[in-house]
């Protein structure tokens, strides 16, 4: 997403319709952010990438429960290990 903060920016160089009720003497902090046409596009897109980083780590072919837990323990044995 694209924004733009300014802070201390003078109240009389704002557009007429946005100082109508602001001294124009004050500073003020304006925040500009371009609105995409589907906000909820760019949450999914970075879930999809955070996903795709680990992809190498994916596994789906379990033939059994033995198996499933003999590879929950080697992660936690892993995660253990770098742990101390």
């Amino acid at each position: 997403m694209n924004r733009i903060v300014r802070e201390h920016y003078p109240a009389a160089k704002l557009p007429e319709d946005l100082r109508d009720e602001i001294d124009p003497e004050k500073q003020v902090t304006i925040t500009i952010e371009v609105e995409s046409p589907d906000s909820n596009s760019e949450l999914t897109e970075s879930r999809n990438d955070w996903f795709s980083k680990y992809e190498h780590i994916h596994r789906s072919n379990f033939h059994s429960l033995d198996e499933v837990n003999a590879h929950v323990r080697s992660l936690r044995d892993e995660w253990g290990h770098r742990e101390r």
